[in-house]
């Protein structure tokens, strides 16, 4: 197979990897801190305009906010707009004289990381009544457009990770043969300018939850071209048709064996980096505290995994794709930068994992951290298989280095002037003439002798084997020339043992290359993984977002007051056995529709029946009520659960307790009743 169909079958495997594992549509990364009119109120007036303000800066459409009357007509009187000054802040006006009844708001706007969210919320003018809008809202992405979505940037992802990784293992490893690796290398780039056109387009579905058929739609592709994700996604166009030229110089460059000019790569580390930033601006870094910082860290993390993970692929398609061995060399530089990219991703993450959580809590506490437990699983187990992988290029490099610790001398005998007549006297008249040169040396000790002979055979076996080894034949006037060059046992010991280890060399070293492709494919199929998980968690609320939601929900309830009331009322008729208390529990305690539960506790501390209990409020401030609660036997207590109070503020709560038919008693008490 072919590197540009290994490269689409890598991406579509990873695209089947992100549908299997329920990538489910995104949370919701911003969150509803108030409205006015608050959810459930009763207002006396109809309101001029809704106010909607959310956790963090918002983005909206002119019909974001949608308001419905009872009848399911729009009563909207303008288009909604920010309140001045105020980018977590949306209003929209509506038409005068409203009718009495109960009306619903709509609403869909695109949190500052780019995601979309929806829901909806009434309020009553008058007094509730019966509405034909439901109030339960569609999602706030359609699945299908959702889905296509979440493909394309899961497809982005791994295109500039093949694009970035592979260039930079060309450029930093010098490998044998860059052969297969141009065929990633175009793949890479056509895959993420493809997957970025798709992003243009479905972008408007995406945002305002509509179908795919929606894709061409004129007026949501404007909107997405004049939004901040439509300006990176343009930008990034843009750079690709820079990165296309780089590419070009480049591999002009490398089929010439020269390297590129200094200039050049300075533009592609540009191009690069520019590359990540329109990530960036479009995810999580671009919204919540410490801005700058994360943007800084998001960049530098997304070209790290870029770099190693990508490199990795080009290791592993050299590995096995290429027609010359991959040098050790070339392994060490890799293994040395992803050793670096594997520092800056921990340490990008320490600091993104911080900012995203914010505290122990939110680790098992919410989504985010507990996608993010499972990532840092990954992400060990990745360490795991780069352990291995350094290993084994450990090994290759010291295959390299312990040859060329004792290389084989391929220089020219040196010459010997008075020896070689000798020889050839030798070699020519028999061992007469070499026993004629034993005798001389004799004469002069000893020690002459030795040196003599040690001399004759070095000199022989010099001049005697490049012979041997050029190819002469050897003839029957050379029957004495072997004696002369025979090796002693110990010597021919020696090289039977280097002959049989350059015998095996070759061996060792083939199973270290494929154990290290064995352990760089176990990189990469666990790297897929990361990515999968990182695509979900790039979808996912931050934990410390979530977290600060319910914190400022639970303030602003304690600020209001109570979300659910128990009052313990002790009563007297006055009659032997007609004294006791009645518990009323008000829930939640808030303006609009609540439940009401009133137990009567006897004398002896078990629950008692009485034949009547009558409940009334009454806000004197405003001058409203007495409102009757309405209660009605429900076996054992006394309750209701439409009661609706119109404001906020302090009641009076009157409670009349009915023990015959003829007495009875009256006690209240001031209840306060939440926004």
């Amino acid at each position: 197979m072919s590197a540009p169909r290994r490269a689409a079958a890598l991406v579509a495997l990873l695209g089947t990897l992100f549908l299997l594992g329920g990538a489910a549509t995104v949370s919701a990364h911003s969150a509803v801190r108030d409205t006015d009119p608050r959810e459930g109120s009763v207002l006396k007036s109809a309101p001029r305009e809704v106010t909607m303000t959310f956790t963090e800066s918002v983005g909206i459409t002119d019909d974001s906010l949608r308001v419905l009357s009872p009848e399911n007509r729009r009563v909207n009187a303008g288009d909604t707009q920010h309140v001045p000054g105020r980018s977590d802040t949306v209003r929209v006006r509506l038409n005068d004289d409203l009718p009495d009844g109960t009306f619903t708001v709509a609403w869909r706007v695109v949190s500052a990381d780019s995601h979309p969210i929806s829901g909806a919320f009434t309020f009553s003018i008058g007094k509730p009544s019966e509405t034909t809008v439901p109030v339960s809202v569609e999602p706030a992405v359609n699945p299908a457009s959702g889905a296509l979505y979440d493909i394309a940037r899961y497809a982005a992802y791994a295109a500039v990770s093949l694009l970035l990784g592979v260039a930079v293992f060309v450029l930093a490893c010098s490998p044998s043969s860059a052969e297969p690796l141009r065929g990633l290398v175009r793949a890479g780039w056509w895959t993420l300018l493809a997957t970025t056109v798709a992003l243009v387009f479905l972008r408007g579905p995406y945002e305002r939850g509509t179908g795919p058929s929606t894709v061409f739609d004129p007026a949501l592709i404007e909107n997405t071209l004049t939004s901040r994700p439509g300006w990176a996604l343009l930008a990034r166009l843009a750079l690709l048709a820079g990165a296309a030229v780089f590419l070009v110089r480049t591999e002009a460059a490398l089929r010439r064996s020269a390297e590129p000019k200094p200039a050049v790569l300075a533009a592609g580390g540009f191009l690069a980096v520019a590359l990540a930033v329109t990530w960036a601006v479009a995810e999580h870094a671009s919204a919540g505290i410490q801005v700058p910082a994360a943007m800084t860290s998001s960049v530098l993390h997304l070209l790290a995994m870029a770099v190693w993970l990508g490199g990795l692929g080009a290791l592993l398609t050299v590995l096995h794709r290429s027609s010359t061995p991959l040098a050790a060399t070339s392994v060490t530089r890799f293994s040395r930068i992803a050793f670096t990219s594997v520092t800056v991703l921990v340490l990008t993450g320490v600091y993104q994992s911080w900012r995203g959580l914010g505290s122990w809590d939110a680790v098992f506490g919410t989504s985010y951290g507990r996608i993010l437990v499972v990532k840092v699983c990954a992400v060990v187990a990745l360490l795991a298989a780069a352990a291995f992988s350094r290993r084994w290029t450990a090994r290759l490099s010291d295959d390299v280095e312990q040859p060329a610790q004792k290389p084989v001398p391929e220089a020219a005998p040196e010459p010997v002037p008075e020896a070689v007549p000798e020889l050839e006297k030798v070699g020519a008249g028999g061992r007469a003439a070499a026993g004629n040169t034993v005798p001389a040396a004799a004469e002069r000790g000893p020690a002459s002798v030795s040196a003599s002979v040690t001399e004759t055979t070095a000199e022989t076996t010099a001049d005697a084997i490049p012979e041997t080894t050029a190819g002469s034949p050897s003839t029957p006037s050379e029957p004495s020339a072997s004696p002369s060059v025979s090796a002693p046992p110990s010597e021919c010991s020696s090289a039977s043992s280097s002959a049989s280890s350059s015998v095996s060399a070759p061996e060792e070293a083939g199973v270290r290359h494929r154990s290290l492709r064995r352990s760089v494919l176990a990189e990469v199929v666990v790297g897929v993984a990361v990515l999968v998980i990182t695509t979900v968690l790039t979808g996912t609320q931050p934990g410390r977002a979530e977290l600060e939601t319910a914190a400022a929900e639970s303030t602003a309830a304690a600020a209001d007051g109570p979300t659910a009331s128990t009052t313990l009322i002790p009563f007297d008729v006055g009659t032997p056995g007609g004294h006791g208390k009645v518990q009323i529990v008000l829930e939640p305690g808030r303006v609009g529709e609540n439940t009401v539960e009133a137990v009567i506790i006897g004398p002896d501390g078990g629950v008692a029946t009485v034949p009547e209990i009558r409940l009334s409020f009454t806000l004197d401030s405003q001058k409203i009520g007495p409102i009757d609660a309405g209660l009605t036997n429900k076996g054992g207590y006394w309750g209701t659960e439409s009661l609706n109070l119109p404001l906020a503020g302090t009641w009076t709560m009157k409670v009349t307790v009915r023990t015959t038919d003829i007495d009875q008693v009256s006690e209240t008490r001031r209840v306060k009743i939440a926004r």
